[in-house]
């Protein structure tokens, strides 16, 4: 077995008790599941009568590219195939292997297969970086079975495996680990005798920022676990020796809590103040400490329309886009998306003229000023509505077909005077466009539109 080797795993029960730790290993070596119910996360391919369930147990034989990011398992289900399955486990890296050690293997896995009867399984890691030569001089041991390929990537094997490769292979995708699995691991790895066998207490405080440095990534967690408790002179894990053993300080940030509130706030009056650099400084700080992401992309949508409004139109876009990227690719590469919209926010210039005049217009509907539709606006379409008084027409007017209203686009302007809204409210002004950004043309244009909407002339 090549004990160098380790992609995550999570422990649904204790170890065995005659599972003895290989001595010096790193931790999370140590932590490696021994068997498939060990294994925690990847529930989605590891249900009843799945492929990858079927092949660890014995039962399939389709070799597989296993595709994920780091420390979600991918090493350790490969191993698993081999281990319970009898069969031989070679690993390469294709960081360092060339088509001549492919071959050697395979020649190898031929002669035991021939001999023996015994099937090899080959574990390539990183195999997206093998070139199409050495990706072609596995097609015939795959597709023969001399050897079960078991590729690992953290790039789209779409894209960087060669067709007959992907088409002769099982593509899964693994995902990251959930924030309880990786607490599960972490408490799992300080008691279990494989592990750190009890020997010392995790501070809550330090649990939380281990879980939340790990990122879904098991390997990061145990790696980050072991560093801190070697640096522990009083068999206690804190938060300090975690945040001095992996140099970085944890966030004071609770979600749920006050700082939740005060941070955001802070963005958003950042923002507001267009100050880029705070507003900066406050987003890091949310995306550092695990704020969710859609939180603060909601948050930039709604700012987009409270503070900038029509004086920047493309904001609003550009925040609905930010919100978009952050569903459609997730973190962390969503913060450049979230990063971007905050920029753009923070740099456009400012108008409150939206939230002012929506405010305006529903505080006069609260106050019962909301009269009959005028006459000439109502729906005319339908039988009777000319003895009611009704517009006959809501589109062109046409021929001798009486109607009051008036169609816009008869007129060479493109209006034309007309009274649109109730009697009472004829004349209120809610809209007030600022002289910043785009508003300040909007104001010029928006005073001609009243003027000849209501009939005044100059």
């Amino acid at each position: 077995m090549n004990e160098g080797l380790f992609d995550g795993g999570l422990f649904a029960e204790p170890a065995h008790a005659d599972a003895a730790p290989i001595a010096g290993a790193p931790l999370a070596v140590r932590m490696r599941p021994q068997h498939l119910d060990e294994v925690l996360g990847q529930q989605h391919l590891l249900g009843p009568g799945s492929p990858l369930r079927r092949l660890v147990e014995g039962s399939g034989a389709a070799s597989v590219l296993l595709y994920g990011p780091p420390g979600t398992g991918k090493t350790t289900l490969a191993l698993l195939i081999s281990q319970t399955t009898g069969r031989r486990f070679e690993a390469l890296s294709a960081l360092s292997a060339g088509v001549k050690d492919v071959r050697a293997v395979i020649d190898i896995a031929r002669r035991r297969l021939s001999t023996s009867g015994e099937q090899t399984v080959l574990f390539i890691d990183e195999v997206h970086r093998f070139s199409k030569t050495q990706q072609d001089a596995l097609l015939a041991a795959v597709e023969n079975r001399i050897v079960l390929l078991v590729g690992a990537t953290t790039e789209n094997p779409s894209f960087s495996v060669v067709s007959p490769l992907l088409s002769r292979s099982l593509v899964l995708a693994l995902q990251p680990l959930s924030d309880s699995d990786i607490r599960e691991l972490l408490v799992r790895a300080a008691t279990d005798p494989r592990g750190l066998d009890g020997k010392y207490q995790i501070d809550d405080d330090a649990l939380e920022h281990l879980i939340r440095v790990a990122a879904g990534d098991a390997r990061r967690a145990l790696t980050a676990l072991e560093a801190a408790a070697e640096a522990a002179t009083d068999a206690t894990v804190t938060l300090a020796l975690v945040e001095a053993s992996i140099d970085q300080a944890a966030v004071r940030y609770d979600r749920a809590g006050d700082q939740h509130y005060d941070v955001i706030s802070a963005f958003i009056k950042s923002i507001r103040g267009s100050d880029v650099d705070a507003a900066l400084h406050y987003l890091a700080r949310m995306i550092t400490a695990g704020e969710d992401p859609r939180f603060i992309a909601r948050r930039l949508v709604v700012h987009a329309s409270e503070d900038i409004g029509m004086a920047d139109p493309m904001a609003l876009q550009t925040a609905v886009a930010a919100a978009q990227a952050v569903q459609l690719i997730g973190m962390p590469e969503a913060r450049l998306a979230l990063a971007q919209a905050t920029i753009h926010l923070a740099t456009a210039p400012k108008s409150g003229a939206v939230v002012a005049a929506i405010g305006a217009a529903m505080a006069d509907i609260s106050a019962g000023k909301a009269g009959s539709v005028p006459t000439h606006l109502r729906d005319g379409h339908y039988s009777g509505a000319a003895r009611l008084g009704n517009a006959a027409l809501s589109g062109h007017s046409a021929g001798s077909a009486p109607a009051a209203y008036k169609y816009p686009h008869d007129s060479p302007d493109g209006v034309l005077p007309q009274q649109y809204p109730p009697d009472e409210l004829v004349g209120v002004d809610y809209y007030q466009p600022t002289d910043h950004g785009a508003e300040r043309a909007i104001a010029s244009r928006l005073d001609k539109l009243r003027r000849i909407v209501r009939g005044r002339s100059g």
